[in-house]
């Protein structure tokens, strides 16, 4: 094998060249040029901003499987902090750490999705951003799911169909064989963690342990013989 075959004649990042008339050896792309998977053509399905609003309304149809999909990524990256119903009351909760947003406070269920798409995208306050993480359509995804979540916890009887009978919560969760009390209110500990274990007290036996007394000249309780 030659050597040269190793030392091929190539450009080196960086470096000079006599080829171009520019003098670099790195070109430039090709005006118009995008990236594989960075044409952000549609703004608003990746800005959720419309003439730099939050905006309302979905990019796409909120579908059952799209609610289905957001309340999977939900689950994963929201509940630690927000919990499961939305109420801010996470497990973070219980180790000391301040309340989350609640999603069921007047100023975020009239919000838009646009909203909570951009908190997701940019981060809020003491969240960071989930850009990394989520991709923009599971974002957008959880968005609608957090809306239906919003319609859960906040239900009237006018927003059942007409025909279909409206059921309390405690009665289905009867039928679906919950425990008692399932279907309560989700209170949030007044503890900021874990309570620690009651130390068990020692239990006095009935029996007296029998004890023997040492004898002066040999300190020693005394034997058979």
């Amino acid at each position: 094998c030659r050597q040269d075959m190793h030392d091929q004649p190539k450009m080196f990042p960086q470096r000079s060249t006599t080829i171009f008339a520019d003098g670099r050896s790195a070109r430039p792309q090709v005006t118009n040029t995008v990236a594989r998977g960075q044409l952000h053509e549609d703004s608003y399905f990746y800005t959720g901003l419309v003439d730099s609003k939050e905006a309302d309304g979905m990019p796409y149809p909120a579908t059952l499987d799209v609610l289905k999909r957001g309340q999977e990524r939900f689950n994963v990256y929201c509940t630690p902090c927000h919990s499961r119903v939305g109420n801010g009351a996470g497990e973070i909760v219980e180790r000391g750490y301040r309340l989350a947003g609640n999603f069921h406070t007047e100023r975020l269920r009239s919000a838009p999705l646009g909203h909570f798409f951009s908190v997701m995208t940019n981060g809020y306050g003491a969240m960071p951003d989930y850009s990394a993480q989520i991709t923009p359509a599971d974002r957008w995804a959880i968005a609608s799911y957090i809306r239906a979540l919003q319609l859960s916890q906040n239900a009237k009887s006018s927003d059942v169909p007409a025909g279909v009978e409206a059921k309390p919560l405690s009665k289905l969760a009867e039928e679906q064989g919950m425990p008692v009390g399932f279907a309560g209110d989700w209170s949030v500990p007044n503890t900021t963690g874990p309570a620690a274990p009651e130390v068990a007290k020692p239990v006095e036996s009935a029996t007296p342990t029998p004890t023997t007394t040492p004898r002066g000249d040999q300190g020693s309780s005394s034997g058979d013989g």
